[in-house]
C-alpha cells in the first residue's frame, strides 16, 4: 500500500532534519551556521520567516543577529517577550492569532511594516537538557496555524541546532584562546628585544598577503595554488611566532648594537685614560731628568720640547682610539684594518705598579676584527639557535589538527633552497612553500625596518635588489619572489595595516 501524502511529507521533513543536522555538525563558523539553521527551520515548519536567539546566561538576556527581517542585532532581557518567556520557562508557545494574545508585542510590526499572524516559539536544549536559546517561527504559509507536528519538528531541529551552536561557540572560544596566546607571545618577543618591535606582525601581514596573491596567479610553478581560511590562519600563527625562540637567547647578544659590548667599551676607554695619564707622567719625569742634566736655565726649552712631544703622543693615542671606535661600528671592516689591529695589540702602557700592560686585549682585537655586523661566530650561532628554541617551544603546544603544521613552518623560515640555511641546512624539496614565502618576507622586513640599532634601513628598491640576487643565486624561491614583486606585496600589506 503506498504511503499517504501526509506520511510522505512527514518523512521528507524528517529526512531534511537529518540532512541539515549533518550540515550543521560540519559547520564551525557561527556567522554561516545561524542563517543555515533559520533557512532549514523555515522550510521544515513552512513558515514565512524565523528568528534564532541564543541565551547569554551571564547577562541574563537573549541575543540574535540573524532575526529574519532585521538587519541589526537584537537583545532581549530574560523573560521579556515571547522568546524571553520560552527561554525562561522552557515551554513551547504556539499562538494561532498574534494580535489576540496579550503576550505579543506589535512594536516590531509597526516599525517594519510586517504583519504577524501566527507564532511558534520553541526552546533549544543541549545534551544536558538545559535551554541554550530559542527558535521562533512566524506566519505558517497558506494562512494555516502551526500544529503539534510543527512543534515536534521544530523541537527536533532546535535540539540539533543547540549542539551545533555549542560546538561553534566552543570553536570560537578556542580560536580566541589561540589568538590571545599568540598575541601574548608576540608581546613577550618584543619585550625581549624592543628594537624589533612590530617585526613579527609585519612579517605575518607580508606572508599572508603573498599567500593570498598566489590564488590569482595563473602561470608558473605556483599557478592556481591557493590556501583555505584555516591554512592562512596556520600561516599567520607560524609567522607571528617565528622568532619566539629569541626568548632563549641571551639578551646582551640579542640586542648587541656594536662589536664590543658596552661594558667592554667602557673598560677600553678607561684603559686609554690610564694610558694618557701614563704619557703625562712619563713626560713629567723626563722634564725633571732634563733639568738635572741641563740645569734650571734650560727649563723653558725643556718645557717647549716636552709639550710638543706630549701633544704628539696624545694625538697618536687619540687617533688610535678613534680608529678603534670606527672598527667597533657594525660596518664592513675595511681592508688592512685587521692587520693594523694586530699591530696595535703590541701597544702598552705602564700601570700604577710600573708594570707594562697591553693597551688592547686579544679578546678586543678578536671582536673588533669581525668583518661584517657585530656578532662573533659564536654569538651568531647563538642567535641562529633561536630557530631551534622556536621549534621546541611550538612543538609543546597541543595545536588543533588544522594548525598542526605551525611548528614545522616556523622551523624552516631560515632555510635556503641551496642548502646553506640554518639550523638544519635541509634541501629545497623538504622546505614547505609556506616557509619559503616567510623567508622572503622576513628578509624584506629585516632589510627595510628602520628600528634596528645595528644597521640603517635599506630603501625598498635596494631591498628588492638584494632579494633578487639571493633568488638568482638559488637561495630564495624565484617564483615566489616574482609574485612578491608583481603583486606589490609590501604595498598591499601596508594597506591592510592602515585604518579604513
Amino acid at each position: 500500500m503506498p504511503a499517504s501524502p501526509n506520511l510522505s511529507r512527514r518523512l521528507a521533513k524528517l529526512t531534511s532534519i537529518l540532512d541539515v543536522a549533518k550540515a550543521m555538525s560540519a559547520e564551525r563558523d557561527l556567522d554561516l551556521l545561524l542563517p543555515l539553521i533559520l533557512y532549514e527551520a523555515s522550510k521544515v515548519v513552512e513558515s514565512d520567516r524565523c528568528s534564532l536567539f541564543i541565551l547569554d546566561r551571564e547577562r541574563e538576556e537573549l541575543w540574535s543577529k540573524v532575526a529574519q527581517g532585521s538587519k541589526n542585532e537584537i537583545r532581549l532581557p530574560m523573560g521579556s517577550g515571547i522568546a524571553g518567556q520560552v527561554a525562561h520557562t522552557g515551554a513551547v508557545i504556539n499562538i494561532p492569532d498574534a494580535y489576540a494574545d496579550p503576550r505579543f508585542n506589535s512594536t516590531f510590526d509597526v516599525s517594519s511594516g510586517y504583519r504577524t499572524h501566527t507564532i511558534l516559539c520553541v526552546p533549544m536544549r543541549d545534551a544536558n537538557g538545559d535551554v541554550t536559546g530559542v527558535i521562533q517561527a512566524l506566519n505558517k504559509r497558506g494562512g494555516l496555524v502551526f500544529d503539534a507536528e510543527d512543534e515536534e519538528l521544530l523541537l527536533a531541529l532546535g535540539a540539533q541546532a543547540a549542539g551545533a551552536i555549542e560546538n561553534a561557540l566552543l570553536h570560537e572560544e578556542i580560536n580566541r584562546l589561540f589568538e590571545g596566546f599568540v598575541s601574548a607571545s608576540v608581546v613577550a618577543i618584543e619585550a625581549r628585544d624592543p628594537s624589533t618591535a612590530g617585526h613579527s606582525g609585519r612579517v605575518a601581514d607580508l606572508t599572508v598577503s603573498l599567500a593570498q596573491a598566489l590564488e590569482h596567479h595563473t602561470s608558473g610553478p605556483y599557478a592556481h595554488v591557493s590556501f583555505s581560511a584555516v591554512e592562512l590562519q596556520e600561516l599567520r600563527y607560524a609567522s607571528l611566532l617565528h622568532d619566539f625562540g629569541k626568548v632563549g637567547v641571551r639578551e646582551n647578544v640579542l640586542v648587541k648594537a656594536e662589536k664590543l659590548y658596552p661594558h667592554e667599551l667602557d673598560n677600553l676607554r678607561a684603559r686609554f685614560q690610564l694610558a694618557r695619564k701614563d704619557l703625562q707622567l712619563q713626560s713629567s719625569r723626563r722634564r725633571l731628568s732634563a733639568v738635572e742634566v741641563r740645569g734650571l736655565a734650560a727649563l723653558p726649552a725643556i718645557h717647549q720640547e716636552e709639550d710638543l712631544r706630549l701633544a704628539n703622543e696624545l694625538a697618536q693615542l687619540d687617533e688610535v682610539m678613534g680608529f678603534l671606535l670606527t672598527c667597533n661600528k657594525p660596518t664592513v671592516l675595511a681592508q688592512g684594518n685587521f692587520e693594523r689591529l694586530l699591530e696595535l695589540g703590541k701597544l702598552s702602557y705602564t700601570d700604577a705598579h710600573d708594570h707594562g700592560q697591553p693597551l688592547l686585549l686579544p679578546a678586543e682585537i678578536q671582536s673588533l676584527s669581525i668583518t661584517r655586523g657585530t656578532l662573533s661566530p659564536e654569538e651568531r650561532r647563538e642567535i641562529e639557535s633561536h630557530v631551534d628554541h622556536t621549534y621546541r617551544f611550538l612543538s609543546q603546544i597541543p595545536w588543533t589538527r588544522a594548525l598542526r603544521r605551525v611548528p614545522e613552518i616556523a622551523y624552516a623560515h631560515h632555510e635556503k633552497l641551496d642548502g646553506t640555511g640554518y639550523p638544519r641546512a635541509i634541501p629545497d624539496n623538504t622546505i614547505p612553500v609556506q616557509s619559503r614565502m616567510m623567508s622572503i618576507c622576513d628578509i624584506y622586513d629585516a632589510l627595510t625596518a628602520s628600528d634596528r640599532p645595528y644597521k640603517k634601513a635599506v630603501p625598498h628598491t635596494l631591498a628588492l635588489d638584494i632579494l633578487k640576487k639571493e633568488a638568482g643565486s638559488g637561495q630564495l624561491d624565484p617564483g615566489l619572489f616574482a609574485i612578491f614583486v608583481e603583486a606589490e606585496i609590501p604595498r598591499r600589506a601596508l594597506k591592510k595595516q592602515s585604518p579604513a
